[in-house]
């Protein structure tokens, strides 16, 4: 009872709901890591196919952002995200009972579609609730309790599989996202101020947007960071599993420990910025993300530690700088919160769902760690020459 105490006075009952639909993505996503080599095996398929449950899912996912925004402007966020959830549950009891690829792409489409009210309708709310430091502190937050959903989800993945079968994976889905149901239902409505918008004015919300050149610019630039990192969990079953000879169970303590760098690395921020200004901590990531890539580029370490610890500190830059980055591009406009939320979600995660694809291609039998290096490098490469100019924007208020 006092560990729960403990829990519920850090982070009260507002912030775990936010968490748990912020955490959508990540628990369709990471609990089902490890049985993709068994449902390629299964299912006799190539890997390509089966990462395209994975892609088909981000890319749905990243489409239905850019609805739901626009709809909770306008009308409120809770009918929007009532819709969303109770088709991510329904999409969840599909994929259980998937018997094909065909299906699971199927129904990770409907999960995608579904997911995407969560992660969208959640940054608007907290903007509506909260501002300035604030709200950078409620984003602090939520980032460390949805850290921890990639570092237990391929845990529990790969011992439900062991245990069970991997369709169990999904009714667990269905039931977190139940719990999540009735906390939006009970949730009270946020948005205070209803736009009347019909499609015409949300196309001209989206067209303000695409004329902020900060919002974009910055948008962008930081979004550039997570190609690695996408990159990684679209491979990394494939890396461990099938290429290291690792099982489902110890591939998920592997992963596990990768998404670690999800918790710690903003509860390091969170410390760091009480005594450095945002603008300063952020290029002290990026650095790490690209001192982690060429890490790889370097095989020095034997396996899989030459793989498991540069994507330990990337995974950790990354997610260093993701909350901080996420309230710098929302505080670039003054209206239109849902529509600038779903939007810089749809680019992150459109870009992310690129690097998933293209990591599983087979690039003439390259070496995946040598290439994720590369990839690495040159996104993070291209962010920092960005951030300069970026930066002077900022400053200067053009």
């Amino acid at each position: 009872m006092r560990i729960i105490d403990q829990i519920s006075s850090r982070f009260p009952p507002f912030i775990l709901l936010m968490a748990l639909l912020a955490a959508f993505p990540p628990l369709a996503t990471d609990m089902y890591l490890p049985a993709l080599p068994l449902l390629q095996r299964e299912w006799q398929v190539p890997l390509v196919t089966i990462n395209l449950t994975l892609v088909i899912f981000f890319m749905t996912y990243c489409v239905f952002l850019l609805v739901y925004g626009p709809l909770s402007d306008r009308y409120g966020r809770r009918p929007p995200l009532l819709i969303g959830v109770s088709v991510f549950i329904f999409a969840c009891l599909g994929c259980a009972l998937a018997q094909n690829a065909g299906m699971m792409v199927w129904g990770r489409f409907l999960q995608g579609a579904g997911a995407a009210a969560a992660s969208a309708i959640v940054l608007a709310i907290c903007k509506d609730r909260f501002s300035g430091p604030q709200r950078q502190r409620i984003f602090i937050q939520i980032g460390v309790i949805v850290a921890a959903a990639p570092m237990i989800a391929p845990v529990l993945g790969g011992w439900i599989i062991q245990l069970l079968s991997w369709r169990w994976i999904f009714l667990l889905q269905a039931l977190l996202a139940f719990c999540a149901l009735i906390g939006v239902w009970r949730m009270e409505e946020s948005l205070r101020e209803r736009s009347p918008s019909g499609c015409r004015e949300v196309g001209m919300s989206y067209l303000r947007l695409l004329r902020n050149r900060r919002y974009i610019s910055l948008m962008l630039t930081l979004s550039l960071t997570g190609i690695p990192v996408f990159a990684f969990i679209g491979g990394s079953a494939d890396l461990y599993i099938t290429r290291f000879g690792y099982d489902e169970r110890q591939f998920g303590y592997f992963f596990g420990f990768n998404a670690l760098a999800f918790v710690l690395a903003p509860l390091t921020f969170s410390r760091l910025v009480r005594r450095f200004a945002t603008m300063r901590l952020l290029p002290f990531g990026f650095m790490g993300m690209l001192c982690s890539s060429l890490l790889l580029l370097v095989p020095i370490l034997p396996s899989p530690w030459g793989l498991t610890l540069p994507m330990f500190l990337l995974t950790f830059s990354f997610s260093f700088c993701r909350p901080a980055g996420n309230n710098l591009i929302l505080e670039q406009v003054n209206r239109d919160s849902g529509a600038a939320s779903s939007l810089m979600v749809f680019v992150f995660f459109s870009i992310g769902a690129l690097s998933m694809w293209s990591f599983s291609l087979e690039w003439g039998g390259r070496d995946k760690i040598i290439l994720l290096g590369q990839m690495g490098a040159a996104s993070v490469t291209c962010t920092l020459v960005l951030w300069q100019v970026i930066k002077g924007r900022l400053r200067t208020g053009a």
